[in-house]
């Protein structure tokens, strides 16, 4: 069964502190949808910014993140609380965005476009993702699984260009056998 959180991610306490009057900007609104019923997404906003929470206790699972308003926020970023990052894919309709993190040795990241595994991004394409691993001191990790950690990421803006109505979001901790 999936759980749809609906949820306004900016302006409603700020509306209500205002005593009536209307609020400069209205709230961004988005429709979560995840695959699995212990999952949750949180979303923080601001104006310009919104920071998707990710926790996923089993480790492998999906959610589709559709926006109710006009257009998507400047910044999107993710954090992943997950203990290691295998594999990760972000599409939008059009573009498909991998990245992995190797749990084993020096925690190579790794990012790819549309299957692309063979052609690796680096930080001159316009779809790069920096991943960074933070600890349970919001200080960065150095070892997987992490405890209490996430990774985090921003979505590159060349994703949302055409502003699709919804992205979903895949991910894997590790590779079961």
């Amino acid at each position: 069964m999936k759980t749809i959180l609906i949820f306004l991610v900016v302006g409603l306490l700020s509306a209500l502190a205002d005593k009536g009057t209307e609020p400069k900007d209205h709230p961004a609104m988005f429709k979560i949808t995840t695959k699995r019923d212990n999952d949750t997404v949180e979303g923080r906003a601001d104006k310009k910014k919104t920071a998707f929470i990710v926790k996923s206790p089993f480790g492998i699972s999906q959610a589709v993140i559709e926006r109710t308003d006009e257009k998507w926020p400047e910044s999107v970023v993710l954090r992943l609380h997950l203990k290691g990052l295998e594999s990760f894919k972000a599409l939008n309709g059009k573009v498909m965005l991998d990245a992995a993190v190797s749990s084993q040795g020096d925690n190579k990241v790794r990012t790819w476009k549309d299957s692309k595994e063979d052609s690796p991004l680096d930080a001159k394409s316009p779809y790069w993702m920096e991943i960074r691993m933070v600890g349970s001191d919001t200080k960065p990790a150095k070892t997987i699984p992490l405890k209490d950690g996430y990774f985090e990421m921003a979505l590159p803006k060349a994703f949302f260009e055409e502003n699709p109505k919804a992205i979903t979001l895949k991910w894997i901790d590790f590779y079961r056998n």
